[in-house]
């Protein structure tokens, strides 16, 4: 890997292309390294794994309007596959990216990556899956997309910090989206790089859709990246170009946005930004440093929901319980805990979308229950319990220096997202235990594997799918490497005649 510098340029500097991050990653994108089998093996599960987790969302309402929307936009020659929706109906490419990511994201339940910004890297998939559909690709032209959409995610989320700047993750969605559609197209690195910086400008939105009370918006975020960095290969294809230097320039998005706008007097010095990015020659393996989730929750709750499980069997009596003390990273204190100032974390009458966004409910619903599931431990019956709101209140996270320094941390033996829990009790005795990583992380009690991704489709699918259309597709996606030119059609799931609801009226 090399670093890349990213600092702000005057406009009369007109910096070189060859010096644009936008170039460098197009660069990446266009270098048509192999890819290895372990990358090609993690691509298959976690294409099952968005499979997944969008069938188990296929009828919430987000996702029902999505599809509604996408069907809206019916396109029988070069169309793509909607999930839920029988082969004969296709629709084009982009309304399936929307509709497809509606879904994957709807239920927070697909991979992560959690570095200077946090990110959900298989958001890539279903825009590239919708276009290598539509254009008759290959599974192997799709797996090096998937690989290079994962890489350019992955590899400006270690570097470029968004949410500190209130800007939501989804702007590194649209260039790696962007990327990941001109590696399976096979297309020019000039093509791509206009893309690239295409996706960026239009994909620039900030947090408030993850503050306060969190709409369905949350769901539909990521699918709109992905909708606009397939309208963006489109134009640029046709000749179009895009707003340049999309991250140096002087009224860019690095000027204005993010870092450089601290620094107005000197706004032209320094260097704000270290990218590290695949040398030529190296091959694209960011994927493998992501991770899955077991639970429907936001990843920072994923250790603490294992750790609830695990000291609640020592706990005889849970209204013995004084206190219950979170120290935790820094991220995790002031986006899903109380540090946030969200008075919606701590209102039993809140929106699932918020539920999944407190650390408070979900760690005292996992500690009562000692299991998460999807639907029921979001129900608004459980949340509105006198004994979980009792419990929920009695719930505070505290920022520990040492737990945000290994949040931060370089090393992968070291990174965790986790944090020491102490449980204060009434009669002054108290119960202490932490836990760094998730049981389902690579480096957890339990690292998700092929079994497990199979078990997670399995266990989300039941009775939304048949028997005999989930296994259908678990071998279709393992085959993955093996499928023709216009053979991906088959990794769309459909359900069974009647199985979908159907959308209120819109103007599609």
């Amino acid at each position: 890997m090399k670093l890349h510098p990213v600092k702000v340029h005057p406009s009369k500097a007109l910096l070189p292309r060859e010096k644009q991050l936008a170039w460098k990653i197009a660069a990446v994108a266009t270098d048509k390294v192999a890819i290895g089998k372990d990358v090609q093996e993690m691509i298959v599960n976690r294409i099952i794994d968005n499979a997944a987790v969008a069938i188990a969302a296929i009828n919430r309402r987000p996702v029902v309007s999505a599809r509604g929307m996408a069907l809206g936009h019916a396109k029988r020659a070069g169309g793509a596959q909607v999930f839920g929706v029988r082969p004969g109906t296709t629709v084009s490419p982009e309304w399936a990216a929307w509709a497809n990511g509606t879904a994957v994201r709807e239920l927070d339940m697909h991979d992560t990556f959690l570095a200077a910004e946090y990110s959900h890297p298989a958001d890539n998939i279903p825009p590239i899956l919708a276009v290598a559909q539509a254009m008759e690709r290959s599974g192997r032209d799709l797996i090096r997309g998937i690989a290079t959409g994962y890489e350019i995610q992955i590899d400006l989320s270690r570097a470029i910090c968004l949410h500190e700047h209130k800007v939501d993750h989804i702007a590194h969605l649209g260039p790696s989206a962007a990327a990941g559609i001109g590696a399976l197209l096979g297309l020019k690195q000039e093509v791509v790089f206009q893309a690239i910086q295409q996706a960026l400008h239009t994909t620039i939105t900030f947090r408030q859709s993850r503050k306060g009370e969190i709409s369905s918006w949350k769901a539909y975020a990521p699918a709109h990246a992905g909708k606009l960095a397939v309208e963006a290969v489109d134009r640029c294809m046709r000749g179009e170009g895009a707003p340049s230097p999309i991250y140096e320039g002087e009224d860019s998005v690095v000027a204005w946005v993010l870092s450089g706008r601290s620094n107005r007097q000197d706004v032209y010095g320094p260097v704000y930004y270290q990218v590290p990015l695949p040398e030529p020659g190296e091959p694209k393996r960011a994927i493998l440093a992501s991770y899955t989730k077991e639970h429907s929750a936001e990843y920072q709750s994923q250790a603490l929901i294992d750790l609830a499980f695990r000291m609640r069997e020592q706990i005889a009596d849970l209204e013995a319980i004084e206190k219950i003390l979170i120290h935790t990273s820094h991220h995790t204190h002031h986006v899903i805990g109380t540090g946030a100032n969200d008075p919606q974390k701590m209102d039993p009458k809140a929106s699932r979308e918020t539920l999944d966004h407190s650390i408070m409910y979900i760690f005292a619903v996992a500690l009562q229950d000692g299991r998460w599931h999807h639907v029921d431990s979001y129900a608004p019956r459980r949340a509105g319990r006198d004994d979980t709101v009792r419990l929920w209140r009695k719930v505070e996270t505290r920022e520990d220096p040492e737990w945000t320094r290994k949040y931060h941390s370089r090393d992968p033996d070291e990174l965790a997202f986790g944090g020491r829990v102490e449980i204060l009790f009434r009669d002054g005795t108290r119960l202490v235990d932490e836990l760094g990583v998730a049981n389902a992380h690579p480096n957890g009690a339990r690292p998700f594997a092929r079994p497990h991704y199979i078990e997670k489709f399995l266990t989300l699918t039941d009775g939304i799918l048949s028997t005999r259309e989930a296994n259908r597709f678990i071998e279709t996606a393992q085959d993955l490497p093996r499928l023709k030119a216009g053979e991906l059609g088959a990794l769309n799931v459909a359900l069974p005649a009647g199985g979908l609801r159907e959308s209120k009226p819109g103007i599609f």
